[in-house]
C-alpha cells in the first residue's frame, strides 16, 4: 500500500467492474438497529416465549427438532426443575469469558499493538531484489548461478535445509520403540 503504482494495479480490476450498491437508512433508526443486534449478542440460553409451563412435574418448553420436517419439527419437552437448571447453567459463561468475540486488526485486546505494528510495516523500506542483468549472468558459470528464491522478509537468499521426495514426510524424533532407552 506504500507504493502508489502497486496499489493502483491492485485496484485496477475492481475499477473496471460495475458495482451496484444498495444502502438505505434503518427503518426504526439507530435504536432499532441496536435492539436488533442486542437480541443476538446478549440473549440467554432460552427465550421466555418458549417456556410453556412450570408445575410439580417440571419445566415444559418448546424446541425445534432439526431432524424432522414439517409440523413434527416443533416439539415440547418437560424436564425436572433441577435438570432444566443444570442445562441452562451450561450456557452461562465462567467469569472472565466473553460471548462476543472481536477479530482483526482493531480487536480490543491487541488493538494498539496491531496498529503500531501496521504503521511500522508500512514505513519499513521494501527489500529491493534486483533481477540480474543479462551481461552479469553471461560471465558466471552455470554451476555457480544461485537459483534460490529470496526471503520475503529480508530479501536474502533462502537456505535449503532438506528436500523431500514426492509423497515423503519430514523425519520426526525417534520413537521409543526404536530401542532408545533413557
Amino acid at each position: 500500500m506504500r507504493r502508489r503504482e502497486a496499489f493502483a494495479a491492485h485496484l485496477a480490476p475492481l475499477m473496471r467492474k460495475k458495482w451496484f450498491v444498495y444502502a438505505k437508512p434503518p427503518f426504526g433508526g439507530p435504536e432499532a438497529v441496536l435492539a436488533y443486534l442486542a437480541r443476538y449478542t446478549h440473549r440467554v440460553a432460552i427465550a421466555n416465549s418458549r417456556l410453556v409451563a412450570l408445575d410439580e412435574r417440571g419445566v415444559s418448553f418448546r424446541f425445534k427438532d432439526y431432524r424432522r420436517n414439517g409440523q413434527a419439527r416443533y416439539c415440547t419437552m418437560t424436564l425436572s426443575a433441577d435438570e432444566f437448571i443444570r442445562r441452562f447453567l451450561l450456557h452461562v459463561l465462567p467469569k472472565g469469558f466473553h460471548r462476543i468475540r472481536h477479530y482483526g486488526l482493531l480487536a480490543s485486546a491487541g488493538c494498539k499493538a496491531n496498529i503500531a505494528r501496521a504503521k511500522d510495516l508500512m514505513a519499513a523500506p521494501m527489500p529491493e531484489v534486483d533481477p540480474p542483468a543479462a551481461h552479469d549472468t553471461a560471465d558466471i558459470d552455470a554451476t555457480t548461478t544461485d537459483h534460490r528464491p529470496p526471503c520475503p522478509c529480508c530479501g536474502g537468499r533462502m537456505i535449503i535445509v532438506e528436500v523431500f521426495a514426492r509423497g515423503g514426510a519430514p523425519r520426526g524424533p525417534p520413537s521409543t520403540s526404536a530401542g532408545i532407552t533413557t
